[in-house]
Protein backbone atom coordinates (compact mmCIF):
# COMPACT_ATOMS: atom_id res chain seq x y z
CA UNK A 1 0.00 0.00 0.00
CA UNK A 2 1.14 3.55 -0.70
CA UNK A 3 1.90 5.88 2.18
CA UNK A 4 -0.90 8.29 3.17
CA UNK A 5 -0.72 11.44 1.12
CA UNK A 6 1.55 9.83 -1.50
CA UNK A 7 1.15 11.40 -4.94
CA UNK A 8 2.18 8.98 -7.71
CA UNK A 9 1.82 11.55 -10.50
CA UNK A 10 5.40 12.93 -10.51
CA UNK A 11 6.88 9.42 -10.62
CA UNK A 12 4.44 8.35 -13.33
CA UNK A 13 5.34 11.40 -15.40
CA UNK A 14 8.91 10.07 -15.49
CA UNK A 15 8.27 6.31 -15.69
CA UNK A 16 5.58 6.31 -18.39
CA UNK A 17 7.49 8.21 -21.12
CA UNK A 18 10.68 6.23 -20.37
CA UNK A 19 8.82 2.94 -20.74
CA UNK A 20 7.00 4.00 -23.91
CA UNK A 21 10.16 5.36 -25.57
CA UNK A 22 12.23 2.30 -24.61
CA UNK A 23 9.64 -0.19 -25.85
CA UNK A 24 9.14 1.81 -29.04
CA UNK A 25 12.88 1.77 -29.69
CA UNK A 26 13.04 -1.96 -28.97
CA UNK A 27 10.14 -2.64 -31.31
CA UNK A 28 11.79 -0.66 -34.11
CA UNK A 29 15.16 -2.35 -33.59
CA UNK A 30 13.74 -5.86 -33.66
CA UNK A 31 11.55 -5.04 -36.66
CA UNK A 32 14.74 -4.15 -38.57
CA UNK A 33 16.11 -7.55 -37.54
CA UNK A 34 13.12 -9.25 -39.13
CA UNK A 35 11.43 -10.04 -35.83
CA UNK A 36 7.88 -9.18 -34.72
CA UNK A 37 8.03 -5.86 -32.85
CA UNK A 38 6.46 -7.51 -29.80
CA UNK A 39 9.76 -9.39 -29.30
CA UNK A 40 11.51 -6.03 -28.88
CA UNK A 41 8.92 -4.84 -26.36
CA UNK A 42 9.08 -8.09 -24.40
CA UNK A 43 12.87 -7.90 -24.34
CA UNK A 44 12.97 -4.25 -23.28
CA UNK A 45 10.46 -4.96 -20.53
CA UNK A 46 12.76 -7.66 -19.14
CA UNK A 47 15.88 -5.47 -19.49
CA UNK A 48 14.26 -2.65 -17.50
CA UNK A 49 13.66 -5.06 -14.64
CA UNK A 50 16.04 -6.71 -12.19
CA UNK A 51 17.50 -8.94 -14.91
CA UNK A 52 19.64 -6.05 -16.26
CA UNK A 53 18.85 -2.52 -15.05
CA UNK A 54 18.30 -3.63 -11.47
CA UNK A 55 21.56 -5.60 -11.63
CA UNK A 56 23.67 -2.87 -13.26
CA UNK A 57 22.23 0.09 -11.35
CA UNK A 58 19.75 -0.75 -8.58
CA UNK A 59 19.53 2.93 -7.58
CA UNK A 60 18.52 3.98 -11.10
CA UNK A 61 15.89 1.29 -11.31
CA UNK A 62 14.55 2.30 -7.89
CA UNK A 63 14.41 5.92 -9.03
CA UNK A 64 12.57 5.04 -12.25
CA UNK A 65 10.23 2.51 -10.65
CA UNK A 66 9.86 3.19 -6.93
CA UNK A 67 7.85 0.47 -5.16
CA UNK A 68 5.05 2.91 -4.27
CA UNK A 69 4.34 3.63 -7.95
CA UNK A 70 4.41 0.04 -9.24
CA UNK A 71 0.71 -0.63 -8.48
CA UNK A 72 -0.26 2.39 -10.59
CA UNK A 73 1.96 1.27 -13.47
CA UNK A 74 0.41 -2.18 -13.18
CA UNK A 75 -3.13 -0.76 -13.19
CA UNK A 76 -2.50 1.30 -16.33
CA UNK A 77 -0.84 -1.69 -18.00
CA UNK A 78 -3.79 -3.89 -17.13
CA UNK A 79 -6.18 -1.39 -18.73
CA UNK A 80 -4.09 -1.65 -21.88
CA UNK A 81 -4.17 -5.43 -21.57
CA UNK A 82 -7.97 -5.49 -21.27
CA UNK A 83 -8.27 -3.34 -24.39
CA UNK A 84 -5.83 -5.66 -26.16
CA UNK A 85 -7.90 -8.73 -25.20
CA UNK A 86 -11.02 -7.01 -26.50
CA UNK A 87 -9.25 -6.38 -29.82
CA UNK A 88 -8.08 -10.01 -29.96
CA UNK A 89 -11.68 -11.15 -29.55
CA UNK A 90 -12.89 -8.65 -32.13
CA UNK A 91 -10.35 -9.85 -34.70
CA UNK A 92 -10.90 -13.57 -34.06
CA UNK A 93 -12.40 -14.55 -37.41
CA UNK A 94 -13.56 -18.16 -37.54
CA UNK A 95 -14.52 -17.73 -41.22
CA UNK A 96 -10.91 -18.73 -41.95
CA UNK A 97 -12.05 -22.28 -41.21
CA UNK A 98 -13.93 -22.44 -44.52
CA UNK A 99 -12.26 -25.05 -46.66
CA UNK A 100 -9.79 -25.97 -43.92
CA UNK A 101 -12.03 -27.04 -41.07
CA UNK A 102 -11.00 -30.70 -40.81
CA UNK A 103 -7.26 -30.05 -41.07
CA UNK A 104 -7.46 -26.96 -38.84
CA UNK A 105 -9.39 -28.74 -36.11
CA UNK A 106 -7.05 -31.76 -36.23
CA UNK A 107 -3.88 -29.65 -36.12
CA UNK A 108 -5.14 -27.29 -33.43
CA UNK A 109 -6.48 -30.00 -31.14
CA UNK A 110 -3.31 -32.10 -31.33
CA UNK A 111 -1.23 -28.94 -30.82
CA UNK A 112 -3.23 -28.45 -27.63
CA UNK A 113 -3.47 -32.09 -26.48
CA UNK A 114 0.19 -33.07 -26.94
CA UNK A 115 1.60 -30.06 -25.03
CA UNK A 116 -1.01 -30.69 -22.32
CA UNK A 117 0.17 -34.26 -21.88
CA UNK A 118 3.89 -33.46 -22.07
CA UNK A 119 3.46 -30.36 -19.90
CA UNK A 120 1.56 -32.37 -17.27
CA UNK A 121 4.33 -34.96 -17.08
CA UNK A 122 6.94 -32.21 -16.80
CA UNK A 123 4.92 -30.35 -14.16
CA UNK A 124 4.67 -33.49 -12.03
CA UNK A 125 8.46 -33.56 -11.92
CA UNK A 126 8.71 -29.81 -11.24
CA UNK A 127 6.09 -29.70 -8.50
CA UNK A 128 8.39 -30.33 -5.56
CA UNK A 129 10.94 -27.74 -6.77
CA UNK A 130 8.85 -24.92 -8.20
CA UNK A 131 5.34 -25.06 -6.71
CA UNK A 132 4.72 -22.25 -4.18
CA UNK A 133 3.94 -23.35 -0.64
CA UNK A 134 0.31 -24.32 -0.19
CA UNK A 135 -0.43 -24.77 -3.91
CA UNK A 136 -2.10 -28.07 -4.72
CA UNK A 137 -0.67 -30.44 -7.27
CA UNK A 138 -3.74 -30.24 -9.53
CA UNK A 139 -3.81 -26.45 -10.17
CA UNK A 140 -0.01 -26.38 -10.58
CA UNK A 141 0.03 -29.22 -13.10
CA UNK A 142 -2.98 -27.86 -14.99
CA UNK A 143 -1.49 -24.40 -15.26
CA UNK A 144 1.92 -25.54 -16.51
CA UNK A 145 0.22 -27.85 -19.03
CA UNK A 146 -1.96 -25.04 -20.40
CA UNK A 147 1.00 -22.63 -20.48
CA UNK A 148 2.76 -25.09 -22.79
CA UNK A 149 -0.18 -25.19 -25.21
CA UNK A 150 -0.63 -21.46 -25.95
CA UNK A 151 -0.37 -19.98 -29.46
CA UNK A 152 -0.26 -16.20 -29.95
CA UNK A 153 -3.01 -15.71 -32.52
CA UNK A 154 -2.48 -11.92 -32.90
CA UNK A 155 1.31 -12.21 -33.31
CA UNK A 156 0.86 -15.04 -35.81
CA UNK A 157 -1.55 -12.88 -37.83
CA UNK A 158 0.93 -10.00 -37.80
CA UNK A 159 3.80 -12.22 -38.98
CA UNK A 160 1.71 -13.54 -41.86
CA UNK A 161 0.64 -10.02 -42.85
CA UNK A 162 4.17 -8.60 -42.70
CA UNK A 163 5.48 -11.46 -44.86
CA UNK A 164 2.69 -11.20 -47.44
CA UNK A 165 1.37 -14.66 -46.52
CA UNK A 166 -2.01 -13.63 -45.13
CA UNK A 167 -3.95 -14.57 -48.30
CA UNK A 168 -1.92 -17.65 -49.27
CA UNK A 169 -3.25 -21.14 -48.74
CA UNK A 170 -0.64 -21.72 -46.04
CA UNK A 171 -1.49 -18.46 -44.29
CA UNK A 172 -5.21 -19.19 -44.38
CA UNK A 173 -4.69 -22.67 -42.96
CA UNK A 174 -2.37 -21.38 -40.21
CA UNK A 175 -4.90 -18.70 -39.23
CA UNK A 176 -7.67 -21.30 -39.08
CA UNK A 177 -5.54 -23.59 -36.87
CA UNK A 178 -4.61 -20.71 -34.57
CA UNK A 179 -8.24 -19.56 -34.27
CA UNK A 180 -9.43 -22.97 -33.08
CA UNK A 181 -6.34 -23.26 -30.86
CA UNK A 182 -7.03 -19.85 -29.30
CA UNK A 183 -10.64 -20.63 -28.41
CA UNK A 184 -9.71 -24.02 -26.92
CA UNK A 185 -6.76 -22.65 -24.94
CA UNK A 186 -8.78 -19.80 -23.40
CA UNK A 187 -11.52 -22.22 -22.37
CA UNK A 188 -8.91 -24.45 -20.69
CA UNK A 189 -7.31 -21.45 -19.02
CA UNK A 190 -10.69 -20.37 -17.64
CA UNK A 191 -10.98 -23.80 -16.01
CA UNK A 192 -7.47 -23.50 -14.57
CA UNK A 193 -8.22 -20.01 -13.27
CA UNK A 194 -11.40 -21.28 -11.62
CA UNK A 195 -9.56 -24.18 -9.95
CA UNK A 196 -6.64 -21.98 -8.92
CA UNK A 197 -8.80 -19.21 -7.51
CA UNK A 198 -11.31 -21.41 -5.71
CA UNK A 199 -8.93 -24.06 -4.43
CA UNK A 200 -11.46 -26.91 -4.73
CA UNK A 201 -13.29 -28.71 -7.51
CA UNK A 202 -16.65 -27.96 -5.86
CA UNK A 203 -16.01 -24.22 -5.90
CA UNK A 204 -14.62 -24.54 -9.43
CA UNK A 205 -17.87 -26.23 -10.51
CA UNK A 206 -19.85 -23.31 -9.07
CA UNK A 207 -17.58 -20.88 -10.92
CA UNK A 208 -18.09 -22.89 -14.11
CA UNK A 209 -21.87 -22.70 -13.63
CA UNK A 210 -21.82 -18.91 -13.27
CA UNK A 211 -19.49 -18.71 -16.26
CA UNK A 212 -21.97 -20.70 -18.35
CA UNK A 213 -24.78 -18.35 -17.27
CA UNK A 214 -22.67 -15.34 -18.20
CA UNK A 215 -21.81 -16.88 -21.59
CA UNK A 216 -25.51 -17.54 -22.27
CA UNK A 217 -26.38 -13.94 -21.42
CA UNK A 218 -23.63 -12.67 -23.71
CA UNK A 219 -24.78 -14.93 -26.58
CA UNK A 220 -28.54 -14.46 -26.39
CA UNK A 221 -28.93 -11.02 -24.85
CA UNK A 222 -25.82 -8.88 -25.28
CA UNK A 223 -24.88 -10.02 -28.78
CA UNK A 224 -28.31 -9.23 -30.35
CA UNK A 225 -28.33 -5.85 -28.57
CA UNK A 226 -24.85 -5.10 -29.91
CA UNK A 227 -25.94 -6.15 -33.42
CA UNK A 228 -28.88 -3.73 -33.33
CA UNK A 229 -26.69 -0.98 -31.93
CA UNK A 230 -24.07 -1.58 -34.64
CA UNK A 231 -26.75 -1.33 -37.32
CA UNK A 232 -27.55 2.18 -36.07
CA UNK A 233 -23.92 3.08 -35.35
CA UNK A 234 -23.53 4.80 -38.69
CA UNK A 235 -25.67 7.65 -37.40
CA UNK A 236 -23.75 7.89 -34.11
CA UNK A 237 -20.75 10.05 -33.34
CA UNK A 238 -17.60 7.90 -33.54
CA UNK A 239 -16.41 9.07 -30.14
CA UNK A 240 -19.69 7.85 -28.64
CA UNK A 241 -19.16 4.39 -30.13
CA UNK A 242 -15.59 4.34 -28.80
CA UNK A 243 -16.79 5.22 -25.30
CA UNK A 244 -19.52 2.56 -25.50
CA UNK A 245 -17.04 -0.13 -26.56
CA UNK A 246 -14.57 0.74 -23.82
CA UNK A 247 -17.27 0.86 -21.13
CA UNK A 248 -18.68 -2.44 -22.40
CA UNK A 249 -15.35 -4.26 -22.25
CA UNK A 250 -14.70 -2.89 -18.75
CA UNK A 251 -18.11 -3.98 -17.44
CA UNK A 252 -17.78 -7.41 -19.04
CA UNK A 253 -14.31 -7.74 -17.50
CA UNK A 254 -15.73 -6.72 -14.11
CA UNK A 255 -18.36 -9.47 -14.26
CA UNK A 256 -15.88 -12.25 -15.07
CA UNK A 257 -13.56 -10.94 -12.37
CA UNK A 258 -16.38 -11.22 -9.83
CA UNK A 259 -17.27 -14.69 -11.10
CA UNK A 260 -13.68 -15.76 -10.47
CA UNK A 261 -12.20 -16.41 -13.92
CA UNK A 262 -10.23 -13.14 -14.27
CA UNK A 263 -11.19 -9.89 -15.95
CA UNK A 264 -9.34 -10.57 -19.22
CA UNK A 265 -11.86 -13.28 -20.18
CA UNK A 266 -14.70 -10.78 -20.01
CA UNK A 267 -12.88 -8.29 -22.24
CA UNK A 268 -12.04 -11.06 -24.72
CA UNK A 269 -15.62 -12.37 -24.80
CA UNK A 270 -17.03 -8.88 -25.29
CA UNK A 271 -14.76 -8.52 -28.32
CA UNK A 272 -15.99 -11.84 -29.72
CA UNK A 273 -19.60 -10.70 -29.30
CA UNK A 274 -19.07 -7.29 -30.89
CA UNK A 275 -20.42 -7.32 -34.48
CA UNK A 276 -17.97 -6.97 -37.37
CA UNK A 277 -18.56 -5.18 -40.62
CA UNK A 278 -19.65 -1.83 -39.18
CA UNK A 279 -17.33 0.94 -40.35
CA UNK A 280 -17.97 2.99 -37.20
CA UNK A 281 -17.11 0.04 -34.97
CA UNK A 282 -13.95 -0.68 -36.98
CA UNK A 283 -12.83 2.94 -36.83
CA UNK A 284 -13.51 3.11 -33.10
CA UNK A 285 -11.59 -0.13 -32.52
CA UNK A 286 -8.69 1.21 -34.58
CA UNK A 287 -8.62 4.37 -32.45
CA UNK A 288 -8.69 2.29 -29.29
CA UNK A 289 -5.77 0.24 -30.59
CA UNK A 290 -3.86 3.32 -31.73
CA UNK A 291 -3.71 4.60 -28.16
CA UNK A 292 -3.78 1.60 -25.85
CA UNK A 293 -1.31 -0.64 -27.72
CA UNK A 294 1.61 1.81 -28.05
CA UNK A 295 0.94 3.80 -24.85
CA UNK A 296 -0.62 1.54 -22.20
CA UNK A 297 0.46 -1.95 -23.22
CA UNK A 298 4.22 -1.25 -22.80
CA UNK A 299 3.46 -0.66 -19.11
CA UNK A 300 2.24 -4.25 -18.97
CA UNK A 301 5.53 -5.42 -20.51
CA UNK A 302 7.49 -3.54 -17.88
CA UNK A 303 5.27 -4.89 -15.09
CA UNK A 304 6.11 -8.35 -16.41
CA UNK A 305 9.80 -7.47 -16.70
CA UNK A 306 9.92 -6.24 -13.11
CA UNK A 307 8.68 -9.68 -12.01
CA UNK A 308 11.19 -11.50 -14.22
CA UNK A 309 14.58 -11.94 -12.59
CA UNK A 310 17.03 -14.14 -14.46
CA UNK A 311 19.28 -13.83 -11.42
CA UNK A 312 16.86 -16.12 -9.56
CA UNK A 313 18.15 -18.97 -11.70
CA UNK A 314 21.69 -17.99 -10.67
CA UNK A 315 24.50 -20.43 -11.22
CA UNK A 316 22.45 -23.45 -10.19
CA UNK A 317 22.74 -25.87 -13.14
CA UNK A 318 19.58 -27.65 -12.01
CA UNK A 319 17.50 -24.52 -12.61
CA UNK A 320 18.93 -24.13 -16.10
CA UNK A 321 18.36 -27.81 -16.83
CA UNK A 322 14.70 -27.33 -15.91
CA UNK A 323 14.61 -24.24 -18.15
CA UNK A 324 16.01 -26.32 -21.02
CA UNK A 325 13.45 -29.05 -20.36
CA UNK A 326 10.63 -26.50 -20.44
CA UNK A 327 11.87 -25.16 -23.79
CA UNK A 328 12.22 -28.65 -25.29
CA UNK A 329 8.77 -29.75 -24.11
CA UNK A 330 7.16 -26.51 -25.30
CA UNK A 331 8.70 -26.70 -28.79
CA UNK A 332 8.31 -30.45 -29.29
CA UNK A 333 4.68 -30.38 -28.17
CA UNK A 334 3.52 -27.44 -30.29
CA UNK A 335 5.91 -27.50 -33.23
CA UNK A 336 6.35 -31.27 -33.38
CA UNK A 337 2.69 -32.09 -32.84
CA UNK A 338 1.39 -29.52 -35.33
CA UNK A 339 3.93 -30.59 -37.96
CA UNK A 340 3.13 -34.28 -37.60
CA UNK A 341 -0.62 -33.83 -37.88
CA UNK A 342 -0.35 -31.40 -40.80
CA UNK A 343 1.86 -33.92 -42.59
CA UNK A 344 -0.61 -36.75 -41.90
CA UNK A 345 -3.37 -34.49 -43.26
CA UNK A 346 -1.55 -34.39 -46.61
CA UNK A 347 0.49 -31.21 -46.35
CA UNK A 348 4.03 -31.34 -47.86
CA UNK A 349 6.87 -31.37 -45.34
CA UNK A 350 7.85 -27.72 -45.72
CA UNK A 351 4.27 -26.47 -45.37
CA UNK A 352 3.79 -28.77 -42.38
CA UNK A 353 6.99 -27.49 -40.75
CA UNK A 354 5.92 -23.90 -41.43
CA UNK A 355 2.55 -24.49 -39.76
CA UNK A 356 4.37 -26.03 -36.80
CA UNK A 357 6.66 -23.00 -36.50
CA UNK A 358 3.70 -20.62 -36.57
CA UNK A 359 1.76 -22.61 -33.96
CA UNK A 360 4.85 -22.56 -31.72
CA UNK A 361 4.71 -18.74 -31.60
CA UNK A 362 3.57 -17.60 -28.14
CA UNK A 363 4.26 -13.87 -27.87
CA UNK A 364 2.23 -11.56 -25.70
CA UNK A 365 -0.55 -14.10 -25.19
CA UNK A 366 1.82 -16.28 -23.17
CA UNK A 367 2.80 -13.30 -21.00
CA UNK A 368 -0.88 -12.71 -20.26
CA UNK A 369 -1.26 -16.33 -19.19
CA UNK A 370 1.90 -16.30 -17.05
CA UNK A 371 0.92 -13.10 -15.26
CA UNK A 372 -2.43 -14.70 -14.49
CA UNK A 373 -0.67 -17.71 -12.97
CA UNK A 374 1.60 -15.50 -10.88
CA UNK A 375 -1.34 -13.40 -9.72
CA UNK A 376 -3.27 -16.52 -8.70
CA UNK A 377 -0.19 -17.77 -6.84
CA UNK A 378 -0.13 -21.01 -8.85
CA UNK A 379 3.49 -20.46 -9.91
CA UNK A 380 6.38 -18.68 -8.19
CA UNK A 381 8.92 -16.12 -9.48
CA UNK A 382 11.52 -18.70 -10.55
CA UNK A 383 9.16 -20.71 -12.75
CA UNK A 384 7.60 -17.46 -13.97
CA UNK A 385 11.04 -16.35 -15.19
CA UNK A 386 11.68 -19.70 -16.89
CA UNK A 387 8.34 -19.60 -18.71
CA UNK A 388 8.84 -15.97 -19.78
CA UNK A 389 12.20 -16.93 -21.31
CA UNK A 390 10.50 -19.85 -23.06
CA UNK A 391 7.88 -17.50 -24.52
CA UNK A 392 10.58 -15.13 -25.74
CA UNK A 393 12.66 -17.86 -27.41
CA UNK A 394 9.76 -19.70 -29.07
CA UNK A 395 8.40 -16.45 -30.50
CA UNK A 396 11.83 -15.26 -31.66
CA UNK A 397 12.51 -18.42 -33.70
CA UNK A 398 9.25 -18.19 -35.66
CA UNK A 399 10.32 -15.68 -38.33
CA UNK A 400 13.80 -17.21 -38.94
CA UNK A 401 12.20 -20.67 -39.20
CA UNK A 402 9.68 -19.44 -41.77
CA UNK A 403 12.49 -17.84 -43.77
CA UNK A 404 14.39 -21.12 -43.73
CA UNK A 405 11.42 -23.29 -44.74
CA UNK A 406 10.32 -20.84 -47.45
CA UNK A 407 13.72 -20.16 -48.99
CA UNK A 408 12.33 -21.53 -52.28
CA UNK A 409 8.87 -20.93 -53.80
CA UNK A 410 6.28 -23.38 -52.54
CA UNK A 411 4.61 -24.85 -55.58
CA UNK A 412 2.07 -26.61 -53.38
CA UNK A 413 0.94 -23.36 -51.77
CA UNK A 414 -0.70 -21.28 -54.50
CA UNK A 415 -1.94 -17.88 -53.54
CA UNK A 416 -5.62 -17.61 -52.86
CA UNK A 417 -7.70 -15.27 -55.03
CA UNK A 418 -7.32 -11.65 -53.98
CA UNK A 419 -9.98 -10.76 -51.42
CA UNK A 420 -12.59 -8.10 -52.14
CA UNK A 421 -11.33 -4.56 -51.58
CA UNK A 422 -13.41 -4.06 -48.44
CA UNK A 423 -11.97 -7.28 -46.95
CA UNK A 424 -8.43 -6.23 -47.80
CA UNK A 425 -9.07 -2.83 -46.25
CA UNK A 426 -10.39 -4.46 -43.07
CA UNK A 427 -7.28 -6.65 -42.80
CA UNK A 428 -5.04 -3.63 -43.36
CA UNK A 429 -6.90 -1.57 -40.75
CA UNK A 430 -6.71 -4.41 -38.22
CA UNK A 431 -2.93 -4.68 -38.53
CA UNK A 432 -1.56 -1.25 -39.49
CA UNK A 433 -2.05 0.63 -36.21
CA UNK A 434 -0.22 -2.03 -34.16
CA UNK A 435 3.39 -1.00 -33.54
CA UNK A 436 3.81 -3.77 -31.02
CA UNK A 437 3.13 -6.47 -33.54
CA UNK A 438 -0.06 -7.57 -31.86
Amino acid sequence: MSAPGFDPLPDLLIAVPVVIAACRAGAGLFRRMGQPPVIGEMTLGILLGPSLLGWVSPSLQHWLFPPEVLPYIGALGNLGLLAFMFLVGLELDLSALRGHSRTAVAVSQVSIALPLVLGSLLALGMYGTFAPEGVGRLPFVLFVAVAMSITAFPVLARILTDRGMYTTRLGSLAMACAAVDDVTAWCLLAVVAAVGASGSLQDAALTALWSAVFLAVMLWVVRPLLARAAARAGRAVESTVLVALFCGLCLSAFVTDRIGIHALFGAFLFGVMTPRGSRTVEVSAARLRAFTVPVLLPLFFVSTGLKTDIGLLGGDPTQWLWAGAVLVVAASGKWGGSTAVARLAGEPWREAMSIGALMNCRGLTELVVLNLGLQLGVIGPSLFTILVLMALVTTAVTSPALTWFRREPLSASPALPEPPQETADAVRRSTEPSPSGV
